[in-house]
């Protein structure tokens, strides 16, 4: 026999992962290989490894983040990126290796990273420093110290260092707008609380004591102006929305006041004692405000001089101190007591404004002014705020600047922020819809860099589908209403189903659903639940005809869905399931959610299932897990898992007869399933009774749904044969019926029961051939050829086989 060789122990080391690592850092660190495809693939393999958590820890174990910091020292972009996406897959996770990456490397070193002009390298440091807080957090929430057990610093301190050091970047002169941009987004996600049944709102509370002032300090900056700080078109969205998350995050009154306070405090400062170039920043502040927690807004509005201050710079000749006065002007109108009272005494500025001014960016946001004044009654027809036509003049020249292309996308939003309130009025929607360049324009700037348009978009849309929430007044609330000189809100003649579903068609055909395919993708904080339940609106009126659905599907409807019935507000959630499961009621699963994305459909079709969803909702919900209860087995225990059969079973005995049909149907499909199975096998239930008295109720539906379920179980499950005639003393007469049915489906399943029980057991076959059903089934085995026939010949023949019936004298 032969030896084996022994490998000599340099040649072990060599082949190791540990030398392969070695060799990655050397190639990628020789200033000799600069730009080679050598590098470029080292660089790859490295990445690629550090995504496994044995790779990740090799690289760990072996110096790997000294030699990263080293990578990241070079300077060169795509150096740079391997390491950062290298680190993420280390820091993946892995609250010790984290924490050991962030004493190695340095805290403020790794946020600084965000700052940069590169943006590639900046959105890689933002992804990095999310997985980072992810660690952390979860080490916060667990108290665990690592998968090793090794002994760390506290992660909540860790994290609040980390989060210290987002703060003063915010305001760190230098900095790229899009850096603080990504800081901001990852204060959005990191500081409030993720859910409200957590009691803790603590880092919440610390972020506003350590660092409320410097998000003040980027929302009142304004963009490109000399001396101030760098951001973007987005970056004071951004601060409101973070603004918002916080506020909301507040527990009580007192912590509320102290939000109040240190935003008025930073006003006054500002307002007091630094001249026009300080009231422009407290304006832009209050601005900045308005657009998040309102109320605080609102209470800075009432300052002493605010409001003044903006109406004078309103008539200012700088266009810059124009721009900020008639932006806070729109935002403060947001407010009905507020707007009426700039509807008295504003007007006339904004008139003026719109008319003499000789500057596009001023007229077009003046005009947005008008907009928002005039739409205050909302869709009541009978609350018109301006002269008939005014409306519509005004929706006219928001189409034109929409679509002229000259203008630049910052000024374009304004125009759809105009639309945004003109929709409410039918008459624009009709015209807004007819318009072909201008839907384009507004899809076309949807799918642009100016993100902070998206919210208009999806509100200019709602409007033209009219998917808000509208309820039919009571006719008796009308009358009293009318006799008691109460004001009744009217509805536009354009706005009928008809007229409604005519405006859905031509969206539909513009492209509608493929530019909010790419709204719902948007990486960015301004995309917030109350956009995403807006475009969950707008794609539930979107499926409502089962014509559109094709088109829908076709457009990417389906996957774009699925983010939106998983996060966002409940009400939003709600609507996109609902557009799901109209999609797989009417589609092909299988087509519509190529994959494994069509087992992401389950959860949010089962959150239709809960009491608190209509009976509409309750029915489509059922209607779709029907079919995918009947695609795979894998599909059927995923339904399982999500604990989706106990609702089933109680809309079982549902008054309303076609959420109880639809409930037996997705039973019967589930009854596949060996888990479902063992629930009527086990002793002490009636669920077998059920099936059985439905199988003989007058809906044929119901009879089709609930035979089909019993001839499942009786083929799978024999043992519950025996138990059919125990269950009712009616199952001989609702066995015969089904024998008796002129449908030939309800007859096969009929049939292929009394075969199931005839096969089980000589005693209850004696029991059957002693009755009616002999008669019936020699009758069914001398029909037509099919499988009725079939089955009636196979009971005849085990009878026969039994010894309880003799064959003809022909053998048959």
């Amino acid at each position: 026999m032969a030896k084996r060789k022994l490998r000599h122990p340099k040649v072990r080391y060599m082949s190791s992962t540990d030398a392969k690592v070695e060799q990655m850092f050397q190639i990628l660190l020789d200033p000799e290989e600069k730009g080679t495809e050598k590098k470029q693939k080292a660089s790859q393999n490295l990445v690629v490894l550090a995504r496994e958590d044995a790779g990740a820890e090799k690289i760990f174990r072996n110096n790997g983040v000294q030699l990263l910091q080293r990578l990241l020292d070079t300077g060169e972009t795509d150096l740079i990126l391997a390491a950062l996406r290298t680190l993420v897959g280390i820091c993946s996770e892995h609250q010790s290796r984290t924490v050991a990456t962030l004493s190695m490397l340095g805290t403020r070193r790794m946020v600084s990273i965000l700052g940069v002009e590169n943006q590639a390298v900046s959105l890689a440091a933002c992804h990095l420093l999310q997985i980072m807080f992810d660690a952390l957090m979860e080490g916060v929430r667990k108290g665990f110290r690592g998968k090793e057990g090794a002994i760390v610093v506290d992660p909540a301190r860790e994290l609040k260092v980390l989060i210290s050091n987002l703060l003063e970047l915010l305001t760190e002169v230098g900095v790229s707008g899009q850096g603080r941009d990504n800081a901001l987004t990852l204060l959005i996600k990191v500081a409030p609380r993720k859910s409200p049944k957590d009691p803790n709102n603590s880092l919440t509370l610390w972020v506003i004591d350590q660092g409320l002032k410097k998000i003040l300090e980027v929302g009142g900056s304004v963009q490109d102006s000399p001396g101030e700080l760098a951001v973007t078109a987005n970056s004071r969205m951004s601060a409101s929305i973070l603004l918002s998350k916080l506020f909301d995050d507040l527990k009580c009154d007192a912590e509320r006041e102290n939000f109040y306070r240190l935003c008025e405090n930073y006003i006054k400062s500002w307002f007091e004692g630094h001249g026009l170039a300080g009231k422009l920043r407290a304006i832009q502040t209050v601005s900045c405000l308005l657009q998040g927690p309102s109320e605080a807004g609102n209470r800075a509005l009432e300052l002493s001089g605010v409001m003044e201050s903006v109406i004078a710079l309103c008539a200012s000749e700088q266009e810059e101190e124009q721009l900020v006065a008639v932006e806070a002007l729109i935002h403060a109108a947001g407010k009905a007591k507020r707007a009426s009272f700039i509807t008295a005494n504003g007007v006339s500025l904004l008139k003026d404004l719109y008319k003499r001014s000789e500057k596009d960016s001023i007229r077009i946001r003046a005009l947005v002014g008008l907009c928002k004044l005039g739409s205050a009654g909302g869709t009541d027809f009978s609350m018109k705020q301006f002269a008939e036509g005014s409306t519509l003049k005004l929706a006219k020249q928001c189409r034109k600047w929409l679509c002229n292309d000259q203008i630049d996308a910052g000024t374009r939003r304004w125009a759809v922020e105009g639309l945004a309130y003109l929709t409410f009025d039918a008459d624009v929607k009709e015209e807004f819809v007819e318009d072909e360049a201008a839907l384009k324009a507004l899809f076309q700037l949807s799918r642009s860099e100016e993100r902070s348009v998206l919210f208009a978009v999806a509100s200019a849309l709602v409007n033209c589908t009219n998917s808000y929430d509208y309820e039919e007044p009571d006719p008796k609330m009308v009358e009293l209403a009318k006799y008691a000189k109460q004001h009744v809100p009217e509805q536009h003649p354009k706005d009928k189903p008809s007229f409604v579903r005519a405006r859905v068609k031509k969206l539909l055909a513009a492209g509608v659903v493929s530019a909010m395919t790419c709204m719902v993708k948007t990486e960015s904080p301004v995309l917030t639940n109350s956009c995403r339940e807006l475009l969950s609106r707008v794609f539930l009126a979107l499926v409502e005809e089962v014509a559109d659905r094709g088109t829908v599907v076709a457009q990417g409807g389906g996957k774009a869905l699925l983010p939106l019935a998983l996060e966002g507000t409940d009400v939003g959630q709600i609507k996109a399931a609902q557009a799901l499961a109209k999609l797989t009621i009417t589609s092909n699963p299988e087509m519509t959610f190529p994959g494994e994305r069509i087992y992401e459909v389950v959860r949010p079709l089962v959150s239709l299932l809960h009491l608190n969803c209509s009976g509409l909702q309750n029915f489509e919900a059922l209607m779709a897990l029907t079919n995918l209860a009947g695609i795979s087995e894998r599909l059927r225990q995923k339904i399982l898992k999500e604990k989706a059969v106990p609702m089933i079973e109680g809309y079982m005995f549902e008054e309303h007869e076609m959420i109880r049909r639809a409930a037996t149907e997705c039973m019967c499909n589930l009854a596949m399933c060996k888990e479902v199975q063992d629930l009527f096998v086990a002793e002490g239930n009636d669920r077998l009774k059920l099936l059985v008295l439905y199988s003989g109720e007058d809906d044929e539906l119901l009879q089709r749904a609930a035979a089909g379920g019993l001839a499942m179980l009786t083929s799978l499950q024999p043992s519950l044969c025996s138990r059919i005639p125990q269950v009712t003393t009616h199952w001989l007469e609702i066995l015969q019926a089904l024998l008796l049915s002129p449908s030939r489906e309800l007859q096969h399943r009929g049939v292929v029961v009394v075969l199931n029980m005839v096969e089980a057991s000589k005693e209850t076959a004696s029991t059957l051939m002693e009755s009616e059903v002999l008669e019936i089934l020699s009758v069914l085995a001398k029909g037509e050829e099919g499988p009725v026939t079939r089955a009636a010949a196979a009971c005849l023949g085990k009878a026969v086989e039994y010894g309880l019936i003799k064959p003809n004298q022909d053998g048959k």
